[in-house]
């Protein structure tokens, strides 16, 4: 699976994990020079608290278009670290 916003490719895995109809990339695989960290945070019920990332791309930001949980709750352990899109982010095999 690929990431892709602004024509980039910012995250691309073969072992994303689907929840929820988000691919989850894993943390190793988006590429660190698109991504700062955003002071946005949000709950979910059975996940926990996300925190989020503006992508810069070619000058151009789109805010808190991804989102992690650094800690979550037991039932979504397999997705802790992992990040995930919107905003316009494009998510294709």
């Amino acid at each position: 699976m690929k990431a892709i916003w602004n024509n980039q490719v910012i995250a691309e895995s073969n072992q994303t994990l689907q929840v929820e109809g988000n691919h989850y990339f894993p943390a190793e695989a988006i590429k660190k020079e698109f991504f700062t960290p955003s002071e946005t945070h949000t709950t979910c019920p059975w996940k926990g608290v996300a925190s989020y990332y503006h992508i810069e791309v070619n000058g151009e930001t789109n805010k808190d278009a991804a989102w992690y949980y650094p800690e979550t709750k037991p039932a979504a352990r397999e997705i802790k670290g992992y990040v995930a899109f919107w905003k316009g982010v494009k998510v294709e095999p």
